[in-house]
């Protein structure tokens, strides 16, 4: 067995999670390597989905009784350990969403419907860059269609990294709000926030960090990032799908308005005009994602218990032998950086003139799981010459072993395919 410094206890924690104890596919065993797509859940996480549906089922803030007093004391009890787990300076200013798509648009639309001085109209520029997953490109074209503000962005390297030699250029006066991927989810590259940041704030532009690659992995601190919003989503994280997180400067999310209305967001109701709850129900308009936010909550403890660093140390020893191991395999591209310290757990790549479908399809009878496709972030593969590509990541769990498992697998491929 392969050994490499700084790994987690896989065999550990491996028990925790009770689907990749599945044999599929005539006795194999299944190797998931689809982490970036959607991690697996620990039994932890489920227990807390069961103990709330089974004896705190009700809904939050207006009921007087046991269990909505109960089901309010766990929903916002997820809220504290999410500030916690992000280092936000308020829990006011955590608001749960039910995927970082709906983060993404939520500021998108606040600025949308925003008075000065955050109004975004024909006279101002929205910057995003070319390696966005489609959530983070598709919400500033329909605001830039509305408004008729400019769309911009940061080109690629050949390499896989952000171009930032015009940041001058592309970060302008005119610029008012700066949302960018922190971690790429197709390429793996991790951006230099710092940079573009400071040039943001030079202009004074908003900035938007797409954490929903990086929050699973590795310490998460908005105050440290100086973003003035930071997304991220619950299911990558071991939680549950359905629960996403925006969290927003305290004064930001006073002054912007809201975008969905309706219960819960409103502090008075007439029937010529109403006044909104301050932040953060002021955004959770309706009946919010409780049970989803509890599942979210026990995940953060979860992640806790095992540490962040540790499991940031983990990922990098596994991303490297990966990286290492996969360019072993003739034909082999990795599209994206090749050096481990610099990049996350997921790694894309194509295989000679096999088409990534091909390629997974394979892969999955012999039970490896991947992703294959453009993983939501067309521009990067269009940018590369690419049809699409196969993408292999990994979590906490991920162990050598399954890297070899791939690795032989791919070379089942080859055979395959002659």
């Amino acid at each position: 067995m392969t050994q490499l410094p700084g790994l987690l206890d896989t065999e550990a924690i491996r028990k925790d999670f009770p689907a990749l104890d599945r044999v599929i596919h005539d006795g194999k065993k299944l190797v998931y390597l689809d982490n970036a797509a959607t991690s697996q859940k620990p039994r932890q996480v489920l227990d807390a989905l069961t103990e709330y549906y089974e004896r705190h089922n009700a809904n939050v803030h207006r009921g007087v009784h046991v269990l909505a007093e109960e089901a309010t004391a766990l929903y916002e009890g997820a809220r504290d350990k999410v500030a916690e787990f992000i280092n936000a300076p308020s829990r006011d200013e955590v608001i749960f969403t039910k995927n970082a798509s709906e983060s993404l648009n939520l500021v998108a639309n606040m600025l949308g419907w925003a008075d000065d001085p955050y109004k975004v109209d024909e006279h101002t520029e929205i910057v995003i860059t070319e390696m966005e997953h489609h959530s983070n490109i598709v919400p500033w074209q329909l605001l830039s269609q509305r408004t008729g503000a400019k769309l911009k962005w940061f080109g690629l390297t050949d390499d896989g990294r952000l171009d930032l030699s015009n940041i001058e250029e592309v970060i302008t006066e005119k610029t008012k709000i700066v949302s960018f991927v922190l971690v790429s989810n197709i390429l793996g590259t991790h951006n230099p926030v710092e940079a573009i940041v400071r040039r943001a704030q030079e202009v004074g532009a908003l900035v938007l960090i797409d954490a929903s690659q990086a929050a699973p992995h590795m310490p998460l601190d908005v105050q440290a990032l100086q973003a003035d919003f930071v997304a991220f989503t619950g299911h990558k994280m071991c939680g549950p799908t359905g629960i996403g997180v925006l969290w927003g400067r305290q004064e930001l999310l006073e002054d912007l308005p809201p975008f969905l209305g309706g219960g819960e967001m409103i502090e008075t109701v007439s029937m010529s005009s109403s006044t909104y709850a301050p932040a953060p129900h002021k955004f959770e308009a309706g009946t919010p994602p409780i049970a989803q936010a509890v599942g979210l909550g026990a995940a953060v403890d979860y992640l806790n218990s095992i540490g962040m660093e540790n499991i940031a140390r983990h990922e990098q020893a596994i991303t490297e032998y990966a990286v290492k191991r996969l360019l072993e395999v003739p034909d082999l591209k990795i599209i994206g950086p090749v050096t481990a310290e610099d990049r996350g757990a997921a790694i894309s790549f194509t295989l000679g003139d096999i088409h990534p479908h091909d390629v997974g399809q394979v892969l999955d009878e012999q039970g490896i799981a991947v992703r294959v496709g453009h993983h939501c972030a067309r521009p990067v593969c269009l940018r590369y010459g690419i049809p699409a590509t196969t993408r292999a990541s990994f979590y906490l769990y991920s162990t050598p072993a399954e890297v070899d498992a791939l690795v032989e697998g791919l070379e089942h491929v080859r055979n395959f395919f002659g």
